[in-house]
């Protein structure tokens, strides 16, 4: 959004209730609920861009509602997951959903799969609150996370720019990490002496269970823990959409100091 506004591109934001949003007043903001596609149809008009994260109740409703507006491109974000991932997976199974109701749209589309994001280790704000313990799941599962911010540049140029019609970009940050080096790169921005735990199989498994959906903590039993999708491997993609490296993790820790504190 900011990257948008400073390139003097109109952005309108959808938001469920206009009081609890704190964005730059040059964003319009409009009301509706992207799980009912049926309350967009005044925050679509005259929109000629759409960037829309998959994974809601009911993406071909949704597309359905975006075409219906004249939208000119529709750009989705969703994971690398799906290649490479088992279809029966249900994290897998929700992203090709999503692919599938944009590619049949009409529209001109552009899919941006993303690896995990370096932001999840929000998650551990908490604990970092309350002492110098880090307790994570999966400390085995090396993961090329990306910036957010970097996903935003590449989202930009796509919508902005010429030539990345029909197209699918897989997109990952510039370092494998396995969580204790995270929890280490943020000892050393925070000043603090940070320690890692590993989590047991069994503790994640009934925490995730009792909190979320069984079959997306299965999901990511599967990814992370059986080993049944890599996210891993760096890619260029960044690099050759926006002409620049995807910012490190410790770039972005220093970026979100603030909230760890």
């Amino acid at each position: 959004m900011h990257l948008l506004l400073d390139a003097g591109q109109p952005v309108r934001a959808l938001v469920r209730n206009r009081g609890a949003a704190t964005l730059p007043e040059s964003v319009d903001l409009a009301l509706g609920d992207l799980n009912q596609p049926s309350s967009l149809a005044d925050a679509l008009k005259d929109v000629q861009g759409v960037f829309l994260l998959g994974g809601h109740r009911d993406m071909p409703g949704l597309v359905g509602e975006i075409r219906r507006a004249r939208v000119q491109r529709l750009l989705l974000l969703s994971s690398r997951s799906v290649v490479g991932g088992h279809p029966d997976n249900a994290i897998v199974e929700m992203w090709n959903v999503a692919e599938d109701a944009v590619r049949g749209s009409g529209l001109d589309w552009t899919i941006l799969r993303a690896s995990g994001f370096m932001s999840n280790a929000l998650q551990w704000v908490a604990q970092l609150r309350a002492g110098n313990l880090v307790r994570a799941p999966f400390a085995n599962a090396r993961v090329a996370a990306i910036d957010p911010l970097d996903i935003a540049a590449v989202a930009m140029v796509s919508l902005t720019s010429d030539g990345h019609t029909s197209r699918h970009y897989a997109l990952s940050g510039p370092t494998p990490m396995v969580p204790a080096e995270m929890v280490a790169v943020l000892g050393s921005v925070l000043g603090r002496d940070l320690r890692f735990e590993a989590q047991s199989d069994a503790e994640v498994s009934e925490e995730m269970t009792r909190t979320g959906n069984p079959r997306f903590a299965d999901a990511f039993f599967r990814f992370f823990a059986k080993g049944e999708f890599d996210d891993s491997p760096v890619l260029p993609t960044v690099q050759e959409m926006i002409g620049r490296s995807p910012r490190t993790f410790e770039q972005w820790a220093r970026a979100h100091v603030h909230a760890f504190r």
